[in-house]
């Protein structure tokens, strides 16, 4: 009886330890919820965007670092494998080493990288967090009138029990409808949070099955076009790359419209090769200037054989949608005709131009059509391209810029644009707080990026002016800006004043930059990434 005594005694000293376990458990998760609703609801969604990018881009780093190249001796250095990670994750393709040092395995990590930075991979992320901030709206509805109904019931009989509800012991009892009454009804019926809730929920299976069938289909097709067609299958195999691994690695790449390819000299040394380059085009387009429209009629297809009331809505309410790819109709077609009006004029102008140049030498008239189409594409935030970019003239490079710096929905809109939610009109008549006040004009950074890295590469400016001049580094940061890809490069053969130990090699113009260059272009490729959160920057300066 004694020991049972003791053992009682030492148990009760057990029971406060269990119960405060027991209210911890709760308590953690109360407080974890709290911490995602306040990210959800209050964080701005540009910190939520750069450090996603920034910790990706650094994971990614990390990764390569510890994989082997293919050359040990070769081993790029740390700064030049974070700059290819950001510009992997950034979709830029700017490039500070030559892609086929990377062994088979760095070259997948590289497409997951491509991957799970691209724009429509970003937006489904973006929509589950559309969800969750729906979810939570409608549970403080729900909890604040059934708290509500609750508090008047139990107001005859205060008890212990909210104390128990509030240690976390007690959950609150479920009413029931007849105990709610009229408030009952009101909490059922949320016609519109639950049919937009169940359009998000729709449309965020629609864009993934879409990336999913875009990304299946393009690599397969691009497999196959390497069976069939020796020329291009040769070119992998003298490379030391494996088919499987190019066909994937070019179709991420093409979609997410970031530019990278395993072989160093991008698509030149296909530039015969008028079906492969046939093949990626589409790819470019589904994943950028095109994927609102092509969404658009995919939805409308899912409509008309589905006929469920979800797709209808988001066809008729877009802008209710709260989906940034998702537009209207009448602005699809605006978009759509002004991509082929800047395919046209950069086409014609390239051919014009380019006809009988040395880089299209041994081309037909066919493949020259078609590679200047594929250039044409590419000038759109892809970068892939099938000529040396500092053979081009300098007008061809001038609208180049003007190609790159353009968001991608860049359209001509001959009518008033009336679809702003009521919300962001009323924003728009609010005073702009300070910081906003603050923030410059796009042009206005780029002007700054440009003037700082003609700082840091001063030296080099005076001394090899026909590589680094103002003309080439606009280029170089326009493209990071835009997360595009394209570059001059550099060449031995350029140079004032020969250098023996100098070597051509096939990476962007930024590999001969200096480190605080690097860094500053960086800088660039992530804030080109978040670029539309500040689309409309610099409204507090007026200049007449």
């Amino acid at each position: 009886m004694e020991r049972i005594s003791c053992f009682s005694k030492q148990f009760q000293h057990v029971r406060p330890f269990q119960s405060k376990f027991a209210c911890f458990t709760p308590s953690s998760r109360h407080h974890f919820t709290d911490l995602y609703r306040f990210l959800v609801f209050h964080l701005n969604p540009f910190w939520i965007h750069l450090c996603y990018f920034i910790s990706i881009s650094f994971v990614g780093f990390l990764v390569l670092n510890v994989l082997d190249p293919k050359n040990s001796s070769k081993r790029p250095k740390n700064l030049d494998m974070f700059f290819t990670s950001v510009s992997a994750t950034t979709v830029s393709s700017m490039g500070t080493v030559e892609l086929e040092v990377f062994s088979n395995t760095q070259l997948v990590i590289l497409t997951l990288l491509m991957l799970i930075g691209g724009e429509v991979f970003t937006s489904i992320l973006g929509l589950g967090l559309q969800l969750m901030k729906n979810k939570f709206k409608k549970q403080d509805k729900i909890e604040n009138r059934v708290g509500s109904v609750t508090a008047e019931l139990s107001s005859k009989d205060p008890t212990a029990v909210d104390e128990l509800i509030e240690m976390g012991i007690e959950k609150r009892p479920v009413l029931k409808h007849s105990e709610l009454g009229d408030v009952g009804s009101e909490i059922q019926e949320f016609p519109s949070e639950e049919l937009k809730y169940r359009c998000i929920n729709y449309l965020g299976f629609v864009v993934l099955v879409y990336l999913v069938l875009v990304h299946v289909i393009g690599s397969s097709l691009i497999f196959l076009y390497l069976i069939l067609i020796s020329s291009a299958r040769d070119v992998l195999k003298k490379k030391g790359i494996q088919m499987q691994t190019f066909a994937i690695f070019t179709t991420v790449s093409s979609f997410s419209n970031c530019g990278f390819l395993p072989t160093n000299e991008n698509m030149i040394v296909f530039k015969e090769n008028s079906g492969l380059l046939l093949l990626v085009i589409p790819q470019i387009l589904l994943g950028n200037t095109l994927y609102p429209p092509f969404l658009r009629l995919v939805i409308w297809v899912l409509k008309k054989f589905s006929g469920r009331v979800e797709f209808d809505h988001m066809l008729k309410n877009p802008n209710l949608i709260g989906y940034d790819h998702l537009l209207p109709s009448l602005h699809c077609v605006f978009l759509s005709l002004t991509v082929f009006g800047f395919l046209v004029v950069q086409l014609v102008m390239f051919c014009y131009m380019e006809w009988n140049s040395e880089a299209l030498v041994g081309m037909n008239s066919y493949q020259k059509i078609v590679g200047g189409l594929f250039e044409s594409v590419n000038s759109r935030h892809s970068g892939e391209s099938i000529v040396d970019l500092s053979t081009l003239p300098a007008a061809i490079l001038v609208v180049y810029v003007v190609m790159m710096y353009l968001p991608p929905y860049t359209a001509y809109l001959p009518i008033e644009d009336d679809t702003r939610s009521l919300e962001n009109r009323q924003n728009g008549h609010k005073r702009r707080g300070l910081l906003k006040n603050l923030i410059l004009s796009p042009p206005s950074y780029l002007a700054i990026f440009i003037i700082l890295i003609c700082i840091t590469e001063r030296e080099k400016l005076s001394q090899d002016p026909l590589n680094f001049n103002v003309l080439n580094i606009t280029v170089e940061v326009v493209s990071a800006y835009g997360n595009v890809g394209f570059t001059t490069g550099y060449s031995c053969q350029r140079q004032l004043k020969p250098d023996s130990n100098c070597k051509d090699a096939w990476y962007g113009f930024a590999g001969r930059w200096s480190n605080k260059g690097k860094i500053i272009l960086i800088v660039v490729m992530l804030f080109g990434r978040v670029k539309k959160f500040n689309m409309k920057g610099g409204k507090a300066w007026k200049l007449s």
